[in-house]
Parts: structure tokens; sequence; C-alpha cells
């Protein structure tokens, strides 16, 4: 699919940076600002309610949490914590949804529990903070400060890029400017790692599920494994690749994904982008590998736009990409075949994505949808989402019978354009 513009979901009054659902509640969360400039831009976490109303999605502002002077850059999710990434700190903050209608029974009025509620569907721009405020009848979100921790002790300009709750959310990661991973045991967040991963700034970070190894990426070309604070061992994408030399490509993101109906199978994910920008722009590449053994397990091209961020479905079987110039694209785990794709969907850089997860709430919003992917960029200040209904068991099918037609030495390589 070409370029289209894709009608905004929802319109924040500050640039976005990160987006994540929680599943338990179906609540959309998204998260930037303008930092600590005097550009009267302000900084915030806004909880959206996502319905899907006659075939149509639309979002509806529960909650704007001011976070006074600092903008939130990226963001996990715990539970009912936010792990909120804030300069060069990891801020926890909790929220809890409560009914509206009871709040105001008990305190006088709905208007005095929370703040208005504002709806903006596709294509209204009532979502754009121009809505009049109306009482919020159906529920109210609170947000208390937990705790917070230094996350990052660069001297130049410190700053958190990655955070990440592990699957049980027994341990809470995060990576900044100065190189090094740090763990904390949560809830007690009590240091338990704090290791020099990178020579340069980290760009992202995962944990697998058994929390038995760490993955980072940095932008010294470098994507390691670690056992603890243990280096186990540096990943190569491209060893039967000739044409592509030591340092053409860094590695940009890496997620784990499970595998649908294989339960203890792990994949790990990881994005390569060229290292410098041409006339001429190289194929990004999408990987592959083993989530036990780190052996890669196929390699494909991803487009000429270079990516900027990364998401991986709860059920394992899709992967979302986004680009700096704004562009989306959804494609298949099983063969990394791209299956959808929206050009200048944003205006520039995509920052975050992320899936309706397969709970009973993210099921409810998706309805006949097979995928539905919610996306933020910092241009439009706004919320996009992309949905598509799809006949996956026959297009798996198709997808097999093409990949397994390769010969042996392409699917050892397995590099098409």
């Amino acid at each position: 699919m070409g370029k289209r513009k894709v009608p905004d979901l929802y319109r924040a009054p500050f640039p976005l940076y990160t987006i994540k659902v929680d599943p338990k509640t179906g609540l959309v969360i998204t998260a930037g600002g303008g930092g600590a400039s005097k550009t009267g831009i302000k900084n915030g976490v806004h909880f959206l309610s996502l319905e899907l109303v006659g075939g149509r999605h639309s979002a509806t502002l529960l909650h704007s949490h001011d976070t006074e002077t600092r903008a939130t850059m990226n963001m996990a999710l715990g539970g009912d914590v936010i792990a909120a990434g804030q300069d060069d700190t990891c801020a926890l903050m909790r929220f809890r949804q409560h009914d509206g209608r009871k709040a105001a029974a008990k305190d006088g009025t709905a208007a005095e529990q929370g703040t208005a509620r504002k709806r903006g569907g596709r294509g209204d721009k009532s979502g754009s903070g121009n809505s009049p405020e109306m009482k919020d009848e159906t529920a109210q979100i609170t947000v208390e400060d937990v705790s917070s921790v230094k996350s990052d002790l660069s001297p130049l300009d410190p700053l958190q890029k990655c955070v990440r709750f592990s699957s049980d959310l027994k341990l809470l990661l995060a990576g900044g400017t100065d190189g090094h991973i740090r763990v904390w045991e949560y809830p007690s967040m009590k240091a338990k790692f704090d290791f020099k991963a990178h020579e340069s700034e980290l760009e992202d970070v995962d944990i697998s599920p058994d929390n038995k190894h760490i993955v980072t990426v940095g932008r010294d070309f470098a994507c390691s494994v670690w056992s603890g604070d243990q280096l186990a061992m540096g990943l190569c994408w491209h060893d039967n690749m000739p044409q592509i030399t030591e340092k053409m490509y860094r590695y940009q993101s890496c997620r784990f994904g499970k595998v649908e109906d294989q339960k203890d199978v792990v994949r790990l994910y990881t994005v390569q982008i060229p290292h410098k920008r041409e006339r001429k722009p190289p194929p990004c590449y999408l990987t592959k590998w083993d989530g036990h053994t780190f052996l890669p397990l196929l390699t494909k091209t991803c487009g000429n736009e270079v990516i900027s961020c990364l998401a991986v479905s709860d059920s394992g079987t899709f992967l979302g990409l986004g680009t700096v110039t704004g562009s989306l694209a959804i494609h298949i785990t099983f063969s990394l075949q791209r299956l959808y794709y929206m050009q200048e969907s944003h205006g520039i850089v995509v920052t975050d994505l992320a899936f309706l997860p397969n709970s009973t709430k993210g099921l409810a919003v998706k309805g006949d949808n097979e995928v539905a992917m919610l996306s933020v960029a910092v241009d439009s200040r706004s919320v996009n989402i992309i949905a598509f209904l799809l006949f996956l068991n026959l297009l798996l099918d198709l997808l097999l019978l093409l990949y397994m037609s390769h010969s042996p030495e392409c699917m050892q390589k397995d590099v098409l354009l």
C-alpha cells in the first residue's frame, strides 16, 4: 500500500515519543513533551480509552498527567506501574482506573475527581486539545509517583534511551547515553547490575522471557548478549553476506518474541540500518535469531527507508516497523515478509509503536481485524492506528510453500531483495 495519510486517532498538545497499551484495562498510554525548554510546550502522560464503534476506531482522553519540566522519552509498563525515561532518571508512576460515577457520588462531582474527558475519532480534530470539556461519567484515572532512580550518569547530556521490565516483573532494566546497563530488582528497586555494555550510547535493550539473557544494542555497531553482567557473546548478522563490510551497518533495535503454539520456543529480532546516509540509500535488514542459541535463522531486507523503531505483537506473529520518514510497515515473523506498508503515514520520524494486546480488552477493540497497531510521531503530535483483516492460515500456507521452494543454500543465506 502506498502513500496515504491515516486520519489521526488522537492529537496531543505536545510532541509524542512513546506509546503503550495496558492489557488489563485496555488503556492507551502515550507521553512526550517539550522538555525543560521555555517554549510553552507542556510535558505529560495522556491516558486514552480506545473504542471500536461501527467499524471505526475512536479515542477518548480520560486523564492528562503533568510531568512538569520533564518530557517522557521512553517507557515500559509493569502491571499498573509506568517506568518512564525522563532526562537522566527512570521515574516510576502508578496509575489506577476508577468508576467515575461512583467517585462522583462519593465526592460530589466527577469533575472534582479528575480531568475532563475529550473525544477524537478518526479524522476528527476534536482530540487536538481544542474540544470543550465534558464531565467524565465513565472512568477516572489517578496517577501517583512511586519512586525514581538515576538511570544515566553521562557527564554530558545524560539521557535514558531505553527501558524494559522482565516478563515476570521481577527486574527493571534501563540504558542510556553513558553506555551502561542498569538492572534493579523490582519492586524493591534494589540495584542488581550496573555494567558498561557499549563504548557509546545505548539504542535498545531487552531481556529473554526466562531472565537468563539480556540483549543490548549500541551505536558502536555491537549487539551483545549478556548472562547477568558477563558478556556471553556478540552477534554478527552478516557472516554469510560478503558484500556487507564490518561498519556498513549498525544495529538499531532488538526484541524477543514468542512463537505461537510453541511454548518453549523463543525468537530474537534485530534491525540493522546503514551507518552512513547515501544518495542512493541501501536497504535496511531484519534478522531473526534463535532465542536460546542466538544463531541467525533468517535475514531479509525491509525497505530503503531508515527504520526508527520495532515492535513485536503479543502472539509473536507480527513485527511492526516505523521509519524516520514517517512510514509504517507490518511483517510476519515466520518469513519476515512484509504484509502491510503505508508510506509517510506520519510527516516525520515514527518514535514508537504498540500492537493491541490479545487480552479481552484488546480483542474487543480489534474487532474482526487480525492485527491492529498504534503509532506515534513527534511532528503532528498524533496517534494513528492501522488495522486490517488477514486470512492468516491461507497466508501462512502460501508463505510456507514459497519458503520451502528455496534451495538449502538460499534458505541458509535467505537474503531476498
